[in-house]
């Protein structure tokens, strides 16, 4: 996808384009006028109040449930710091750089919304960290999403003191201080509010969310070519994919799924007949049914897309500053909505793979395959073909059912019963990006099958249709091996799931059928 060079943050939000951009994309980051003006309202609200006497958490009080002891003025800045150094409590492997990148961006976003009341100073340094590709180390483990992903920013916050470590723009794990100097940035200097401030939002699992769904977008688009693929060689009848069958059924991710597999089908000489030409009544679920299962998560992803546009426009801290002034403690940090959605994504993930593995298995059974070689191989018996590709994808799938198990269902209490109930969203965030590379290899491993069995047929005399022909030429020249006898195949298949991943399939099906959904 195209990327945007710069993206300006101002205090209404960001959209996913702009996640991307950055994360993905190396965008730069500017500060909109309007947010600046906001900020700097905003902590004169901070200031006000930290010249009173009464206890204002997050200003004048300790955290969570130290949120009882009123903190002196001369002990705030100390505060401030403690709270981030406390918090970067992580542990295990680190996250990817552009996981980091998008929790760091998003909690700008955050911070430049006016409602935190950090200084615009603090706002500045964040934006000059991301664009001068300095890449605090976040580790796997410690968020409870709730407050928000807590452990996962403090390490973040950790860089804009100059502590711990961070990843330079070269790829390289350094002292952050040593970073920070390099490129001119000065530490930043916590005053009341800013430490929290810092760590309390939903930015992690937001992040993970949005780069989920670009992704999901192009599987989804590519699961309804490799769907169509199969029924193609498998010989099935593409009426049911006729408009009018979905019309009174009006969901629209289905409609949506079945117009793209009838598009890539447009022109086969293979649809509707046996092996012997009789015609075609019903196929299997697995192939009569690919719209309906494919196009739930279509729905469920526009669902999830929707959430998480509510939550890019969302200013996400305890306390909030207010328009009016008012510093109010709030739960807005729950993970609750995010976590929802990212579990039922994985959910998605899992039918649908299980479904493209169904028909990969039908591929490969000589029983059910209506005139195939027994796992598509050169000479059955003395060649094995793609049994054990197919177990690849069968072990994949039954890993995809694992990781729907929701994370969001379960609830463990912390900081003295003070957070009693979290919602795991960074958990459910982490698993989803597990689920969508391993969905990637599953619909990878049904193109390689159904590629074979489309060339088998072609050189028996059978006309594919153009799309079909296009993806095949497209997948020989991605280095995706063509039929013939057995060989090392984990090369075959890594270049199929390549040939995913980087849209090469939809791309080429689109050569001939225009844009699919």
């Amino acid at each position: 996808m195209d990327m945007q060079s710069s993206v300006v943050v101002d205090s209404a939000g960001v959209t996913a384009a702009d996640v991307l951009a950055v994360a993905r994309g190396e965008a730069r980051v500017e500060l909109g006028r309007d947010a600046l003006a906001k900020v700097a309202g905003a902590r004169r609200f901070i200031d006000d109040l930290a010249a009173k006497p009464d206890p204002v958490y997050g200003v004048s009080t300790g955290f969570g449930a130290l949120a009882v002891r009123h903190i002196s003025p001369d002990l705030r800045a100390q505060l401030q710091r403690n709270i981030v150094r406390s918090h970067a409590a992580g542990t295990g492997p680190r996250v990817e750089r552009e996981v980091v990148r998008a929790l760091m961006f998003l909690r700008l976003k955050t911070i430049a919304s006016g409602h935190t009341g950090v200084r615009p100073e603090v706002v500045r340094t964040m934006a000059d960290v991301l664009n001068a590709g300095i890449t605090p180390v976040v580790h796997e483990y410690g968020s409870l999403g709730c407050s928000g992903d807590l452990a996962p920013l403090s390490h973040c916050a950790l860089t804009l003191l100059g502590e711990g470590d961070a990843e330079g723009p070269d790829g390289t794990v350094r002292p952050a201080g040593e970073l920070l100097a390099e490129h001119g940035i000065a530490p930043v200097e916590l005053r009341e509010k800013e430490g929290l401030a810092l760590l309390n939002g939903t930015d992690g699992m937001l992040g993970m969310l949005v780069m989920a769904a670009a992704d999901l977008a192009r599987l989804f688009t590519s699961a309804d070519i490799t769907a169509a693929l199969s029924l193609e060689a498998l010989l099935g009848t593409d009426r049911v994919l006729a408009p009018e069958l979905h019309a009174i059924r009006p969901h629209p991710g289905q409609a949506a799924s079945a117009a793209n597999m009838l598009k890539v089908l447009d022109g086969s000489k293979l649809t509707g007949h046996h092996q012997d030409d009789a015609p075609r009544v019903q196929d299997a679920y697995s192939v009569r049914c690919a719209p309906q299962v494919a196009g739930a998560g279509r729905d469920t992803l526009a669902h999830a897309r929707l959430v998480a546009d509510r939550e890019l426009a969302a200013a996400v801290d305890n306390p909030v500053v207010l328009s009016d002034g008012r510093v109010e403690s709030n739960g807005n940090f729950h993970g609750a909505p995010v976590a929802y959605v990212l579990d039922f994504l994985a959910i998605a993930c899992a039918d649908l793979a299980s479904i493209a593995e169904r028909r990969t298995d039908r591929l490969l059974d000589k029983n059910r395959s209506h005139g195939l070689p027994a796992f598509l191989a050169d000479d059955p018996g003395v060649d094995s073909g793609l049994m054990i590709a197919q177990y690849t994808q069968a072990a994949l799938v039954s890993e995809l059912k694992r990781l729907a198990v929701p994370a969001s269902t379960d609830s463990i209490p912390s900081s003295a019963m003070q957070e009693d109930h979290v919602s795991m969203g960074w958990s459910a965030a982490r698993k989803l990006r597990i689920a969508v590379d391993n969905l990637n290899r599953v619909v990878a491993i049904e193109l390689y099958a159904a590629a074979r069995a489309l060339e088998l047929r072609a050189a028996e005399g059978g006309s594919p249709a153009p799309a079909s022909r296009a993806v095949l030429e497209a997948a020989r020249g991605a280095g995706v091996g063509g039929a013939g006898p057995d060989r090392f195949l984990s090369p075959d298949i890594a270049a199929a799931e390549a040939f995913v991943r980087d849209g090469g399939l939809v791309r080429a099906a689109e050569t001939v059928t225009g844009p699919l959904a």
